[in-house]
């Protein structure tokens, strides 16, 4: 199995989540939440991950790699940050309490 196939199918399984937990539960801001962790967890696996195969603490087979690479992050290797930014805020929703009808209301005229 490369590192490509698990990937895709650990960060399916994590979209899988979120997507039912944003539907189900319509947390507020919770497609930014997801974005702005993608984008920070992101940028710094791209920092740390780069320098720590430049310092040469670890390698990757390059047999299992896709080829593609960000400075010299491979990109199979941003699937981790995208799963945990899918995960974490759904299971946050998950083990929140449950919005309750009322307080949709108040939020619309608050809104409104």
């Amino acid at each position: 199995m490369t590192y490509l196939t698990l990937a895709v199918l650990f960060v399916g399984a994590c979209l899988v989540l979120a997507v039912v937990v944003g539907v189900r539960r319509r947390e507020p801001h919770f497609a930014a939440s997801i974005a702005i962790t993608a984008a920070v967890l992101v940028g710094l696996t791209i920092v740390f991950d780069s320098l720590m195969v430049i310092a040469d603490l670890f390698r990757y087979d390059t047999n299992l790699l896709v080829g593609l690479r960000i400075w010299r992050t491979p990109v199979e290797d941003l699937a981790w940050p995208v799963a945990a930014a899918l995960l974490l805020p759904s299971v946050w929703a998950l083990t929140g309490p449950a919005r309750r009808p009322a307080d949709e209301e108040r939020e619309v005229n608050r809104v409104g």
